[in-house]
């Protein structure tokens, strides 16, 4: 649905582009939620689980900027996946005011479960649009999510 915003034309092709991309992004990882392939992790839950599994141990901080979290954010999303005893907390040896989190076996096995189902779920809904599509898309997506960075 395009906004009925009444501003100049820039202003109503980057509000409807907004609204289109949100909505977008909203129907398609609805979509993706009730296919229940994260088996009940939460998207960031998720995140989490796989930015350790692809990147390894690494400091709470650096992970919030990695899944695109606030700090305080991901201490809740740590404190759920802990006391699943997927991740754990420990010291870092040369700054003890750092936290670093890692995977723990539980943690590693689930990831390499639910990633395949997950990444099959997407590789469908990216489906309706063309691999050229694809490609173009994820570069405007990457131009604008670099934009005034």
């Amino acid at each position: 649905m395009p906004s009925v915003y009444q501003g100049q034309p820039e202003e109503v092709l980057a509000l409807n582009l907004y609204i289109k991309l949100s909505r977008a992004y909203e129907a398609v990882n609805n979509r993706l939620m009730k296919q229940g392939t994260l088996q009940g992790l939460t998207i960031s839950q998720f995140g989490v689980l796989e930015a350790l599994f692809h990147r390894g141990s690494m400091c709470q901080h650096d992970l919030s900027i990695k899944i695109l979290r606030s700090p305080a954010n991901l201490t809740t999303v740590i404190d759920n996946l802990e006391k699943l005893s997927l991740v754990q907390r420990t010291a870092c040896e040369t700054d003890r005011r750092r936290l670093i989190i890692k995977l723990t076996e539980a943690g590693e096995q689930l990831i390499k479960t639910v990633l395949p189902l997950h990444v099959a779920a997407i590789v469908k809904e990216f489906s309706v649009l063309t691999p050229t599509e694809q490609e173009q898309f994820a570069q405007l997506a990457k131009k604008l999510g670099l934009a005034n960075s």
